[in-house]
């Protein structure tokens, strides 16, 4: 099957080479074609250039894309999407003042949620989830990374990241499992921490290695939740089995996290609202990938991650969603990349970087996903005719995508 897209009015996110990510003062660099054409062979990129190079072949089907600007699909490289029901009765207690630490302290929380999912079956679980993946999907998604941590018991983690599996196997956009056992402390271990640990080390780890269901495993360092010591515990742990490290840190507040995920060599650090110049430092030294989650701040009212803070240090880092029911109830790429200009103020060119390589990378697949390249999977945002990329992020309300092709395929959910 091949495919040509003709008169693009921009073709973004080129490069000829397979880089992995870009840092610092290359973030705001976004190559790019002007009237344009694109071939796809199969679900692979096999050519592009100006349309004054284009030489006459013969080709399945055409599209037209004048007016149009294509880039990749996004790289969304942190999410909780599978998830049961709601917490839009705590996004109500928030309005009226509750912090999300007390409402936590409360039952709410991670802990409302593990509740709800422990008493929802398997299927209904992927039903509810699917819909989610159909719907990000349309936003322009075309990778995702998918993290378990509302089951907190061993029957109901394994049932989020069997339910992950079969998303894996069901739709057809690259998509990583995270082990998040260690997302908060379940109530019935609430005076012994330690053995909630113990039982993420001791049973949950051997049972999801033994069923290949997690390519990564994340700790919620964070005061409140796992310290230092009980995060590096789970992360030696977890190297045993052979899973990549990742980190929720830096959220509330910076007590050494960072330095320890750069230990490990986690492939991201994720979240970051709170920075000093030791995290800074730490970072410098490492190949973790800073992850920010602009809609996480705007829905919770809390600080920005600095971004112009990484990106002055010569760092690199990647925007995701966050997606989940308590604090990102959105997987819509489109508006983390127009909050991330607005309210971090980094450049529609830095932003683009940010959700698209840099997700990429900081999910391990960078080497096929993430720009257009040849070679690499033909997954492509096709947007609706508008002035230029620059209006993705500046009119945040509207939905500006045209057509989603995944693996060389028009989407059609």
């Amino acid at each position: 099957m091949t495919l040509l897209i003709i008169n693009i009015k921009e073709l973004l996110q080129v490069r000829n080479s397979k880089i992995l990510k870009v840092s610092g003062k290359e973030m705001s660099i976004l190559p790019s074609i002007k009237n344009a054409f694109l071939l796809i062979k199969d679900d692979i990129i096999a050519d592009f250039g100006s349309m004054s190079e284009l030489k006459n072949m013969n080709v399945d089907e055409t599209i037209d894309a004048t007016g149009k600007i294509i880039l990749p699909t996004w790289c969304d490289s942190h999410t909780h999407i599978v998830y049961a029901g709601n917490r839009e009765l705590e996004f109500v207690d928030r309005i009226n003042g509750l912090t999300y630490e007390e409402i936590a302290n409360r039952g709410g929380g991670i802990i409302n949620s593990a509740k709800t999912l422990q008493n929802t079956s398997e299927d209904d679980l992927y039903e509810q989830s699917a819909k989610r993946i159909k719907e990000v999907i349309k936003l322009g998604t075309g990778a995702l990374e998918i993290k378990s941590g509302y089951g907190l018991s061993v029957a109901s983690e394994l049932k989020m990241l069997r339910v992950i599996k079969r998303i894996k196997k069901d739709f057809p956009i690259a998509i990583k499992s995270t082990f998040l056992g260690a997302h908060a402390v379940p109530l019935e271990f609430k005076n012994n921490k330690q053995g909630y640990i113990d039982l993420i080390i001791n049973d949950m780890l051997p049972k999801i290695s033994s069923e290949k269901l997690a390519d990564f495993i994340d700790v919620f360092c964070e005061k409140g939740y796992f310290s230092i010591e009980d995060t590096e515990q789970i992360l030696e742990a977890g190297n045993k089995y052979g899973l990549t490290p990742k980190i929720h840190v830096n959220q509330f507040n910076a007590f050494g996290g960072i330095a320890l995920g750069v230990k490990y060599n986690a492939l991201s650090v994720d979240h970051l609202e709170v920075l000093n110049d030791e995290d800074i430092t730490a970072l410098k030294n490492s190949s973790s990938m800073p992850v920010a989650l602009p809609s996480c701040s705007y829905f919770l009212s809390i600080p920005y991650t600095p971004a112009r803070k990484l990106i002055d240090a010569g760092l690199p880092f990647a925007l995701a969603t966050d997606y989940n029911p308590g604090s990102t109830p959105s997987g819509n790429m489109n508006f983390v990349l127009s909050t991330a200009c607005i309210k971090m103020k980094v450049t529609p060119e830095e932003a683009i970087n940010a959700a698209t390589i840099n997700g990429a990378y900081a999910m391990g697949i960078s080497d096929d996903y993430g720009s257009i390249t040849i070679g690499k999977k033909a997954n492509l945002i096709i947007t609706k005719e508008i002035p230029s990329y620059y209006y993705l992020p500046y009119a945040f309300g509207d939905n500006h995508i045209d057509k989603v092709i995944i693996n060389g395929k028009l989407i059609n959910y």
